[in-house]
């Protein structure tokens, strides 16, 4: 940033002080807010004459613009101290920001009010279409008991918000942003590590509302579960969720009539489809704070073991092993997700996938690691027992993926149990009067109830 841009950022940031002090001091409507929010507006078109966003985080307790520290702490304290209040680290405003929208930012700021004792969370804040909040979303350190199936869900939740943000950042700014990824992917990493069978659950959930970062959060988890039961851990363990996590982060520059084409795509469309990994690879490649494994996985992730795969003309003798984790996480959450355009495929059809062209394309090691992590039928999905009975699965069993440990809801005659029971499928023999084994899998909208809360 030169000179130049050093000073209009710190007018811009005079500016919002001051606009965020006199909406603290003054009643909604007064003379003095109006004249702040106006020179708050000038100033964010002076800046956005010469660049399409304007970016201000918080580092320490310093504000920064882009990449560069803004002095005058003493001026920028509120404003630093109500962003903290909000749980925001990270504002972002576009080009073409209207005043109603800032005025609303500032409003908002100005009327946070300091969290309770005993109130973990931040409070709810407004959507604006040019500008984003980067919360706070998910801490390094997990201070809740991660045995609580709602913590999971709620860090879960957050995970993909945080996700959205990076898919944003990358899309508008060509880099994705690091500090919210690196300190979500923390936490999900101290959650595999903890509870691995309730994490992993949560990414069974069928929703196409927000698919593209549902599953950059569930391939994360995946890969990273895989990675746990390989040995992985501390930051290595993280660096492979960031990979992960990141691994489609090409397809920003997709445009979106081949991105969210239901039908198959032409072979021109295909090509610049497949431009993603390489997109993908030079963003992460350029972007500060990335670990060198994201940029790899981003290219080899379509790479097969067989030489077939893209990018086109790319072959290697090995691939990176993140990159063999990240491919079938990949795979498998793309093919058992729910979208507008396209059902859910059962394990077995997935798993069969993974098998094709006689094992070559994936790591059969690997992917017989996979399939006693999750099981044929993954914990947190409903099934029909061979007795009649409908249960939840609450864990999958190693040693025969068919046959997990599952927890009763319903009877033969289709009533709710009032006392549900646990029933290791493993143990029983078929023919007694007991569930031996699993018969379909089911879709628990069908009966009203979440499989999450009964595990």
């Amino acid at each position: 940033m030169d000179d130049k841009q050093f000073q209009l950022a710190d007018d811009f940031l005079r500016r919002f002080a001051s606009a965020l002090r006199s909406a603290q001091l003054y009643s909604a409507g007064h003379p003095i807010i109006a004249r702040n929010i106006d020179a708050l507006v000038a100033g964010v078109g002076h800046v956005h004459a010469s660049q399409p966003t304007i970016t201000i985080g918080i580092v320490g307790t310093e504000i920064v613009v882009g990449d560069v520290p803004i002095g005058k702490v003493e001026l920028l304290g509120e404003l630093v101290k109500r962003m903290q209040l909000a749980g925001v680290e990270r504002v972002a405003i576009d080009r073409g920001v209207s005043k109603e929208e800032i005025a609303g930012l500032v409003q908002t700021l100005a009327s946070i009010e300091p969290r309770r004792i005993g109130e973990d969370r931040p409070p709810e804040l407004p959507v604006f279409p040019h500008i984003r909040l980067g919360r706070i979303q998910v801490e390094q350190r997990v201070e809740e008991s991660l045995a609580d199936t709602a913590t999971i869900r709620r860090m879960y939740d957050d995970a993909v918000s945080v996700a959205s943000l990076v898919w944003e950042s990358a899309k508008t700014e060509r880099q994705p942003d690091a500090t919210a990824a690196k300190s979500m992917v923390d936490g999900l990493a101290q959650a595999v590590a903890q509870n691995r069978t309730a994490l992993m659950a949560l990414t069974a959930l069928k929703s196409y509302d927000n698919y593209t970062f549902t599953h950059m959060v569930n391939v994360s988890i995946l890969t990273m579960g895989q990675a746990r039961g390989l040995g992985v851990d501390g930051p290595l363990l993280r660096e492979f969720g960031m990979a992960a996590l990141m691994h489609d982060l090409g397809k920003v520059q997709t445009p979106l009539e081949v991105l969210n084409k239901p039908d198959k795509l032409t072979d021109a469309e295909f090509a610049i489809m497949k431009r993603h990994t390489v997109d993908g690879a030079e963003m992460l490649r350029r972007t500060p704070d990335i670990p060198t494994l994201a940029p790899v996985v981003a290219f080899e992730h379509h790479l097969r073991l067989d030489g077939s795969g893209y990018p086109d003309g790319v072959k290697r003798p090995t691939l990176n092993i993140c990159t063999m984790l990240c491919s079938i996480a990949d795979v498998y959450d793309a093919m058992r997700s729910q979208r507008r355009y396209q059902q859910s495929f059962p394990t077995e059809r997935i798993l069969a996938v993974l098998k094709r062209s006689d094992g070559q394309q994936f790591d059969q090691h690997l992917v017989r690691r996979f399939v006693q992590l999750i099981g044929i039928y993954p914990p947190g999905n409903m099934v029909r027992l061979d007795t009649g009975e409908i249960a939840v699965v609450v864990k999958a069993y190693a040693p025969d993926p068919y046959r997990p440990q599952v927890r009763v809801l319903f009877d033969r005659t289709g009533s709710r149990l009032d006392l549900p029971y646990d029933v290791n499928l493993w143990d029983v023999e078929s023919g007694q009067d007991r569930p031996s084994s699993v018969v379909a899998p089911l879709d628990p909208a069908d009966y009203a109830i979440d499989p999450l809360a009964l595990m």
